[in-house]
């Protein structure tokens, strides 16, 4: 049971940082609060986390609830959830800004105008995106109702959203520190290890539709 609960551990640990990239968000945060006082910018920081590990502890807890209700299967929620993580992970992988933390041209145009950037862009979709809440689903299925299991895939999430908001709190040095360069290489090794897993997620899906045998 122990490499079980250590195996979930680091899969759930590395889904969780891949999707939401710490780094990716304390950098787009740091551009988006240029003209903010280092208060301001502590006070967005851990309100934005707050919502952002909230709004995921409610897909982490109700989401495999929902999808019952909606008559989705676990097989179909494995692979529709392993194909959303492959693409992001390949997008990782080539450097392609529209991977699984990044917003779109107008919600970037909106986040400038607003004074208070915690909520959105910050919490969502930087945080908690689509991608983070198909892996909180994702992953919680796949516990298979395990107390213990679940608890170590809740674990994750608040262990990787407390990483993001140590680095929102330095987001400038971090930016400043890794520059342009350092950010993308550990965005491409974390989306390799995302496509490895969002592989395997999808293979798990087939397996159990009985599309696949063996």
């Amino acid at each position: 049971m122990s490499e079980l609960l250590i195996e979930t551990a680091l899969v759930a640990f590395t889904t969780f940082f891949a999707t939401i990239g710490p780094v990716d968000v304390a950098a787009i945060y740091a551009a988006l609060t240029t003209d903010a006082t280092p208060r301001q910018r502590r006070h967005m920081a851990i309100k934005g986390s707050a919502v952002g590990l909230a709004i995921l502890l409610v897909f982490l807890l109700l989401g495999i609830d929902l999808l019952a209700y909606m008559g989705i299967s676990l097989a179909a929620l494995r692979t529709a959830g392993g194909i959303l993580l492959l693409l992001i992970g390949i997008k990782m992988v080539f450097g392609d800004p529209g991977g699984g933390t990044t917003t779109t041209d107008d919600e970037t145009k909106e986040a400038e105008l607003k004074d208070d950037v915690s909520v959105f862009p910050l919490a969502t979709p930087l945080i908690a995106g689509p991608g983070a809440m198909g892996a909180a689903v994702l992953l919680m299925g796949n516990t298979h109702g395990d107390i213990q299991l679940g608890a170590v895939v809740v674990a994750a999430a608040i262990a990787v959203v407390l990483i993001t908001l140590v680095l929102l709190l330095v987001a400038t040095q971090v930016q400043r520190l890794l520059g342009v360069t350092g950010l993308q290489v550990i965005s491409r090794i974390f989306g390799i290890l995302l496509t490895a897993l969002a592989v395997q997620f999808v293979f798990d899906g087939l397996k159990a539709s009985g599309l696949l045998s063996g």
